[in-house]
């Protein structure tokens, strides 16, 4: 058992005539290793940015509901009226009528030929 763990701890096992094997499996763990890590990287930094989009979305929602609101007192009419008094512009006391415009009918060609 002494022997088996002092081969170890000098890396015998590197040294040997069949540490070609060794080596193969050494490397291609490395290698997995590497992989595993980028690929963890690469999760990492997407739910970063889900978590920045997220916010995002959430300020710009916000944003949206204060303008919409801020839109529809402006669009108020006690408040145009307010607006418009500051200019010397008042509300009419008469209300509005529809105009209506009649179409005059097209004659045909012969009743034009006639008159």
């Amino acid at each position: 058992m002494k022997h088996g763990v002092y081969s170890i701890l000098k890396a015998r096992f590197l040294l040997d005539e069949d540490a070609i094997k060794n080596w193969r499996f050494i490397v291609f763990i490395i290698l997995l290793a590497i992989a595993m890590i980028a690929n963890t990287q690469s999760y990492e930094q997407k739910v970063f940015r889900i978590a920045e989009l997220t916010n995002e979305v959430k300020e710009l929602r916000s944003e949206f509901v204060d303008r919409r609101s801020e839109l529809m007192k402006l669009k108020m009419e006690s408040t145009i009226a307010q607006k418009m008094e500051a200019k010397q512009i008042k509300p009419s006391t008469v209300p509005p009528v529809k105009i209506k415009v009649k179409k005059e009918e097209e004659k045909g060609f012969f009743s034009q030929l006639w008159q």
